[in-house]
């Protein structure tokens, strides 16, 4: 049996996935709320968008998909959105927020 994947690994690989529209990745803006992972390493990545109304919501989710896709051992992905609690500038880390002038 392949080992456990972490919640660790599946956020390091998601790091690979920058928001084009303000150049940082999702784990450092806090977009990134939750992996779940079972006993058979199927993963679930529990995120939110900036705004309801972002237009690469599709895209995005492709690419976290493809990025938790890519660590050995995985099985199946899903991603779901979530919109509670609400994304907001304090969720993201320190650089993200005096970059994008929320600090």
């Amino acid at each position: 049996m392949s080992k456990k994947i972490t919640k660790e690994q599946v956020f390091d690989a998601i790091r690979k996935v920058i928001d084009p529209e303000v150049g940082f990745n999702l784990v450092e803006m806090g977009l990134i709320y939750d992996a779940i992972i079972d006993e058979n390493n199927n993963v679930k990545v529990v995120m939110t968008l900036s705004t309801r109304g972002c237009p690469l919501h599709q895209l995005l989710m492709q690419w976290v998909k493809d990025a938790v896709s890519g660590i050995e051992g995985v099985g199946d992905v899903e991603v779901e959105i979530v919109w509670e609690p609400e994304w907001n500038i304090s969720m993201a880390e320190e650089h993200v927020k005096k970059a994008l002038g929320g600090a």
